[in-house]
């Protein structure tokens, strides 16, 4: 948990551009692309470009980052014109976490149900 990039994390690759993505937003501490299985209108992937594997862990090793990481799905939403929308973290494969490298999903463009799932 280190933060250094992993040979086996798929969006470690998306951060290196060894895997391409549509990236509609860089930082130096973040990338930001569109999920390629979206489940909304608009679904727009936030990562942190260093590694640990969910946002609790990000959290308590890089504050700044996951800061940044919260501070970019807010950009995205205005960029993508989101009147309303979900900034969703996923922890663990029980909920749904299939990448294990801390990300945000910022999704919207249609209703949505509260509680989710």
């Amino acid at each position: 948990m280190s933060g250094d990039p992993q040979d086996d994390c798929l969006f470690c690759k998306i951060v290196a551009g060894h895997i391409p993505a549509t990236i509609i937003r860089e930082t130096p501490t973040t990338v930001a692309f569109r999920d390629i299985n979206p489940q909304a209108p608009t679904h727009v992937l936030v990562i942190p470009r260093v590694h640990y594997p969910d946002a609790a862990s990000l959290a308590a090793a890089d504050p700044a980052v996951a800061a940044d990481v919260l501070r970019e799905a807010g950009e995205v939403a205005t960029d993508e014109k989101l009147d309303s929308y979900r900034v969703i973290f996923n922890t663990g494969s029980g909920v749904g976490q299939t990448v294990f490298h801390a990300h945000a999903h910022v999704m919207g463009g249609r209703g949505m149900q509260w509680p989710p799932g």
